[in-house]
């Protein structure tokens, strides 16, 4: 097994004449927590609905484990939307069956026991929820699935900080040394102390990928800091 899980050769994303994505050329490597971090209409949405198969590159590749994207890359990929995209009319216990039997990898037990750590009742129907606990359910069904690659843009936008914390430490929880999992926020300080790597990501180019370790040691910042820096926030 490589320890390769997502590369990017040459990668361009336009919408007619405007470049999203310009040459990206990176990779990521496996037992890591990346975040993927840039201003608004920076391309990191668009990135990671390529490498999900939600839009295709208008030239270069995208891989993960080795693969372009299609079948087999979707078994190995699991996606949080930045928006609740589930049935409203569905109850949350429907949900996790329908998981369970659309995904092979998919745990239930351990979807059940994020929702009682939670207090989420399974018995109710998604439209009788709040938009903070509908966003809790799409990350536990996402982080319930055994997936080599979890790609979540902006997991805790509607979120309080008591549920933020929770959700960081579901997400260190659930993920293997054999998978990686890249976090698309603005919310930097809150999720920096569970980052090992970084991408800054500006006007669809790569401008910065470090280790945070680094970051700290060699130019003695926080990473919320050097983001404030290079973006001028």
């Amino acid at each position: 097994m490589s320890d390769i899980i997502l590369s990017c050769n040459n990668l361009s994303k336009f919408y007619g004449q405007y470049p999203a994505l310009q040459n990206l050329d990176f990779q990521l490597k496996r037992g890591r927590i990346v975040g993927l971090l840039g201003p608004n209409g920076s391309g990191k949405t668009t990135l990671i609905k390529i490498a999900n198969g939600l839009l295709t590159p208008t030239s270069g590749q995208l891989l993960i484990n080795g693969n372009r994207v299609g079948i087999e890359s979707k078994k190995a990929v699991s996606y949080l939307s930045d928006c609740v995209c589930l049935p409203e009319w569905m109850r949350v216990s429907e949900l996790i069956a329908f998981y369970k039997d659309f995904y092979d990898n998919f745990n239930a037990d351990k979807a059940y026991t994020m929702l009682r750590n939670l207090n989420i009742d399974e018995s109710l129907r998604l439209k009788t929820l709040s938009k903070g606990t509908k966003e809790k359910v799409q990350l536990i069904l996402v982080m319930s699935r055994e997936a080599d690659l979890y790609l979540l843009d902006e997991p805790m936008g509607g979120v309080d900080p008591a549920t933020r914390d929770y959700i960081l430490n579901t997400i260190i929880s659930n993920y293997s040394e054999n998978s990686t999992v890249v976090i698309s926020t603005h919310l930097i300080s809150d999720v920096e102390k569970v980052l090992d790597e970084v991408l800054f990501i500006n006007k669809g180019e790569i401008v910065l990928q470090d280790m945070v370790d680094h970051i700290r040691d060699e130019q003695g910042k926080s990473v919320d800091t050097l983001f404030r820096e290079v973006f001028k926030c």
